[in-house]
Formats: C-alpha cells, sequence, structure tokens
C-alpha cells in the first residue's frame, strides 16, 4: 500500500525524499511483474523508487533465467557422495542441496498422486555416508542428501560439472520441450521439503553452511556472466557469515563495478541483506560513516562488509581503503581480484601479472603486454598495524570459510583478496572459474595465506600459509606429469598471454621474467612465515701467508 506524501508549503514539485513509497510487496507485484512481462517501459511510469535508486531485497527470486541456454545439468544420485562442492561453487544460487529424515521423506512421497512422479522423486535421493551413516552411527535417524536445479536461474554454464568432477554425479543435457516445466515441477517439490535439520550440518564440515536457510542470502537472478567467479565468492562470503550471525546481522558496501551492475540490474536484487553502492574509489570511506552511525545507534556488534575489485582497491580507491584500515573500525573488505577493470571494457588494473594483454597494455612488437610487476594488495595491507589480512581462492571452501569467519570475529579492520576469474577478458571457458582458481594457487600465481594479529606480535607468528601445495619449496612438482607447476603452465592455460606462446608450446622471454617475478613473491611469502631459510654466507678466504 502506497504511503501519503508528507504535506509541503513549498511550491514546486516534490523532492526525492518527499515522494511517496511503494512497499516491497507493491514493488514485486507492479514493477518486477511488469519487467517479468516485457510490457515495462510501455506501461510503467517514473516513480519514487526509481527516483531514489531503491530496489527491495532478493527480487532476483523473481528472475527467469530458463531461456537462456540450450543446456541444463541432470543429477545422477547414484554417484554422488554429498561432497556439496557444486552447490559451494555455482555463482548463481541455481544449484541447491537438501538433507531429509528418511521417514520425513517417505511422508511427503505419499502425498504425490503420480506413481511415476513419485518413484522419479525418490530416485533423486542418495544414502551418503556423510548423511546418513554417521547420523545412524551417532543414534540419530539417517538422512537422505539430494541436490535439485532451479531451471530458472541456471545459467548453463556446467560450473557444477567441472566442480563435481571425478564423481560424475552432473553432466549436462540439451533442453527439450518438456525439460524446463519438468525441472520447475521438480524444484517445486524440493521447495516444499522441510528445512535442512541441524542433525546434518557438521560445522566443523564448513561446506555444510549451505545446507542452512540461514546462509541463503544470495538469491541468485543476477545479471552476471555466466560462471562468474565473482559472484561464487560473494554468495560464500555472506553463507559464512548469516550461517554464524543470523542473516540480519550484516550489511554492504559495494563500490561501482561488475558487482554492483549485476547486482541491481533493475528491478533485479540478489542480496537479501541491506546493501548501498558509492562511488568506484570511495567504498572504504562511505563504510567508515555507516560504522560510525551504526556504533552510535548501538549496533557495534553488526557487520559490515565492502565488496570491491581490485580496481577500486588496489587502484584509484587505494587511498581510501588505506585510510580505513588504519582507522582501526571495524570494518571488513572482500577484493574480487580479477587483475582487470572488467566492468569497463578491460583495462589491465596494478593488480595484472607481468605479460598480460589487455587494453592500454597491449601485446606489440616492441610492448609485450604489461610490463609492470604485479601489485601485492596482501603484502601492502599486512604493513597497516592491527589489521587482519588474507588471501583465498573459492575453489578452497575450507580455507576460504575460515579466513571469512575469522575475520569476522576479529575486532577491527579485515581485508580478504579474493582471487576471481573473469572468464571474457582472462580467456577461459565459463566453466573453469573454480580450476583456473586452484591453478593461480598451485602455480605461485596467487598463493593463498591468512595474517592473523592475534596469533603473536612476530610476522612469522601471525603469518600462516597452509593450503598451498609444497609450501617449503619453490614449485609444486604435478604427480601425474612430473612437471614443476610454474607461472609459465598457468599462463599457457589463458588467453591473455596466447601471444607469448606459440604453435609448438615455446613462450616469450617475457614469460620467463613472469616467472622469476612470481617466484620472487613466493620467496618473499616464505622468508615472512619462517619457511626460506637464507643461504649460508661463504666464509672469505684466509689470507695468503706474507712472503719471507
Amino acid at each position: 500500500m502506497t504511503t501519503k506524501p508528507k504535506k509541503t508549503t513549498k511550491k514546486g514539485p516534490m523532492t526525492s525524499r518527499e515522494l511517496p513509497m511503494m512497499n516491497a510487496a507493491e514493488f514485486r507485484e507492479r514493477v518486477v511483474g511488469a519487467y517479468n512481462s516485457g510490457t515495462a517501459e510501455m506501461r510503467l511510469e517514473a516513480d519514487s523508487d526509481v527516483a531514489r535508486s531503491l530496489i527491495p531485497a532478493g527480487t532476483g527470486a523473481l528472475r527467469d533465467f530458463s531461456y537462456l541456454s540450450p543446456d541444463i545439468p541432470v543429477f545422477d544420485a547414484t554417484q554422488c557422495v554429498g561432497c556439496m562442492d557444486c552447490v559451494t561453487q555455482c555463482p548463481d544460487t541455481a544449484i541447491l542441496a537438501k538433507v531429509v529424515a528418511d521417514s520425513d521423506l517417505d511422508k511427503v512421497l505419499a502425498k504425490e498422486e503420480d506413481p511415476i512422479q513419485r518413484d522419479h522423486l525418490r530416485e533423486q535421493f542418495v544414502q551418503t555416508t556423510k548423511y546418513f551413516d554417521v547420523p545412524v552411527r551417532q543414534g540419530k535417524e539417517g538422512g537422505q542428501f539430494s541436490i535439485f536445479i532451479d531451471p530458472t536461474k541456471c545459467k548453463g554454464c556446467s560450473e557444477c560439472v567441472e566442480a563435481c568432477g571425478v564423481h560424475s554425479a552432473l553432466r549436462m543435457i540439451p533442453k527439450e520441450e518438456n525439460t524446463v516445466p519438468a525441472y520447475t515441477r521438480d524444484f517445486a517439490f524440493f521447495e516444499g521439503l522441510p528445512y535442512t535439520s541441524t542433525d546434518y550440518i557438521n560445522e566443523k564440515s564448513l561446506v555444510d553452511m549451505m545446507l542452512a536457510e540461514k546462509s541463503l542470502l544470495y538469491t541468485g537472478g543476477a545479471g552476471s556472466c555466466m560462471g562468474c567467479g565473482e559472484a561464487t565468492a560473494i554468495r560464500m562470503m555472506m553463507a559464512a557469515t548469516g550461517f554464524v550471525y543470523g542473516e540480519d546481522s550484516f550489511g554492504i558496501v559495494a563500490a561501482t563495478g561488475c558487482n554492483t551492475v549485476y547486482g541491481s540490474t533493475y528491478p533485479y536484487n540478489p542480496y537479501k541483506v541491506p546493501w548501498m553502492n558509492p562511488l568506484f574509489e570511495n567504498a572504504p570511506a562511505d563504510a567508515m560513516g555507516v560504522r560510525l552511525k551504526w556504533d552510535q545507534n548501538g549496533q557495534k556488534d553488526k557487520k559490515l562488509w565492502v565488496l570491491g575489485g581490485d580496481g577500486a582497491m588496489l587502484d584509484i580507491g587505494f587511498q581510501s581503503l588505506s585510510r580505513m584500515l588504519m582507522s582501526g573500525m571495524n570494518i571488513k573488505v572482500l577484493v574480487l581480484d580479477t587483475q582487470v577493470y572488467s566492468n569497463t571494457g578491460g583495462q589491465a588494473s596494478m593488480g595484472t601479472f607481468v605479460g598480460q594483454e589487455a587494453k592500454m597494455s597491449y601485446f606489440g612488437q616492441t610492448v609485450k603486454g604489461k610490463k609492470e610487476s604485479r601489485k601485492e594488495l596482501g603484502l601492502i595491507a599486512m604493513m597497516h598495524p592491527n589489521v587482519f589480512v588474507a588471501q583465498v581462492i573459492a575453489s578452497n571452501p575450507n580455507h576460504f570459510y575460515k579466513a571469512i569467519m575469522a575475520a569476522n570475529e576479529y575486532d577491527g579492520p579485515a581485508i580478504i583478496n579474493c582471487y576471481t576469474t573473469c572468464q571474457p577478458e582472462h580467456g577461459v571457458g565459463d566453466d573453469m572459474a573454480a580450476r583456473q582458481a586452484k591453478l593461480a594457487c598451485d602455480t605461485r600465481a596467487f598463493p593463498i595465506f591468512i595474517y592473523d594479529p592475534r596469533k603473536g606480535d612476530t610476522i612469522q607468528e601471525r603469518l600462516d600459509l597452509a593450503g598451498n601445495p609444497a609450501r617449503n619449496q619453490d614449485w609444486f612438482i604435478d604427480p601425474k606429469t612430473e612437471k614443476p607447476m610454474d607461472f609459465i603452465e598457468f599462463a599457457r592455460t589463458e588467453g591473455r598471454f596466447a601471444k607469448h606462446f606459440d604453435k609448438d608450446g615455446g613462450h616469450s622471454p617475457e614469460m620467463d621474467l613472469a616467472r622469476q617475478e612470481r617466484l620472487t613473491n613466493w620467496h618473499r611469502l616464505q622468508e615472512m612465515a619462517g619457511l626460506l631459510k637464507p643461504a649460508p654466507k661463504e666464509k672469505p678466504a684466509p689470507p695468503a701467508a706474507a712472503a719471507t
């Protein structure tokens, strides 16, 4: 119901603050309904919500992408082990899981009148060791595990199939005439199931967080690219925060960038928590104002997260970020580190690797891609006093979640720098975000770590390189090929470095320079963590005996 405008005695039109405002239900019905039916630009007038740039929470849940892709994943329960990797890595909240007690599932299925549909639904569930056998050994009722695909959110990126890996419980199939209606019917059944009981959620198995309703705070329906690495990282941050503190426990200040474009393609908003979008370079400063106001209002325990890309945090907005870190305020930052300005056409940021080709860093006869070394935000942030710092990848969910949870616990500023593949700009497949992030870690392109000031007074005590393979070595040796996984192996998989390689796989001298630059960065981290011992200095030769 529309509220009445405030009375005003001044002449002229009302300002946006004086205009009436729709409630969320009216917005969903009138505005979102018009956009979904394709009639918005013909029958929707400009209103107070447009004037305020307001979008209600979670309207992305009403967006339909079922027409977008010709393919969709299909689930084979007989191959599933309940690892939750597909649910975790999906950037669009299009694949969700539940664990249902054996007896409860029987009761729900008994209500299905069609025996063929009842048998089909029963085949979607599997008894896994984790959710059935373990609870039974603990004297509890075993749970039946299943995942279901929401056809209105799935963009067909196939990231879930890639994440499933050797288990092969998911594969892509072409959509036929009855595919989407069948998936819609199955997903409606899934939504009608009871929420997963805490009996089946093991808090030590952090991937289980996505089974809890309070963790599902990113609805999908965002306008991000297929397989977007950023969206997965945002989903996981929100899940970890919501699981521990509840869905009403935090808010977001988002720097202008891809995340704000696909997060607010009017009238669709995937966030179920309050968020705002300031200018590209001043999100941390804006967050300082929000933090002060919340503290004044007695909301000191409420978490505040800043989202921004490497351009917003490493480049133009670095001074604002540095000031926020020095303030000591209880603000958390998630940097979506793509090493490129994706939102404005693919320019190279200061987080870019040596040799990368990008706009304003072209590969030519004389200059072959970017010449400068990568600016290491993690190292710079560690030099600010009393700041929690972590570098993470979404494809290592346990490390990622531990970093987010520790950052939330930390009473002060915290920054999480997350490698997030940008498929269009990096020249990799839509399903490759998780694999490329893992490869970046394995090849020292993007080492992961946690730097926690609570662990001690020295850098060595505070810095933990757990999660990187072969931590005491220069390079991780691939056990299958017995080759060192160095930066050149990473670069040859991405289109942004393609011109550095010939048809026989040979590489340019610039790639050798990039390799050495990444190794030097890795040695610096090893030294700081106490894993790299300096080479013994050679003793000077004794002086020759004097001639007699």
